[in-house]
């Protein structure tokens, strides 16, 4: 490919994504509400990925959908998510933690096309709001497959989740 343009960078990142969506989709068919999701999530890769050369396919209503998905797994897995955990556990969850990575890839990817020309808010904030969702997800799968999280204690930042409630991992 000769294309020198973000936009080529940032169309194999989301391709990349979608495809670990799909993967992830067929190792929780025993989760139907986590592949639903995933098989919902899947198309939305996609619609990120011709948002930032052609029309823009991601509405309000699709970021308010994914908030809504955030909020039910926050809701469903609060208790093992208040330190910073290791992406490991069932192979359907460190599938997901893979999905997460990739997600935060494409964010990367999509600030370089902003660079290069104007890129709607709104890709940043599903694109983000993407990975946290496949990251609650994965501690979803783990809780669901009775498989504990393992905190990571940095030895960079000691003290960052002393005492406080985790933020999500795109707010820090």
């Amino acid at each position: 490919m000769r294309e020198a343009a973000s936009t080529v960078d940032y169309e194999i990142r989301t391709d990349s994504l979608a495809t670990r969506i799909g993967e992830a989709a067929s190792l929780t068919k025993k989760i139907p509400v986590v592949q639903k999701d995933l098989m919902e999530l899947l198309p939305m890769a996609y619609h990120l990925n011709g948002s930032a050369r052609g029309k823009v396919a991601i509405s309000e209503a699709n970021l308010k959908r994914l908030s809504d998905k955030y909020d039910f797994y926050v809701s469903e897995v609060e208790d093992r998510i208040q330190s910073f955990v290791l992406p490991q556990g069932s192979t359907a969850a460190c599938a997901l933690h893979v999905c997460r990575s990739e997600a935060k890839k494409s964010v990367r990817a999509l600030h370089k096309v902003s660079l290069e020309r104007d890129v709607p808010e709104i890709l940043f904030d599903y694109a983000h709001l993407m990975a946290n969702v496949l990251f609650v997800m994965a501690v979803y799968v783990n809780k669901q497959e009775g498989i504990k999280e393992i905190p990571f204690i940095s030895k960079s930042y000691p003290n960052s989740f002393k005492g406080k409630k985790r933020k999500s991992e795109n707010e820090q």
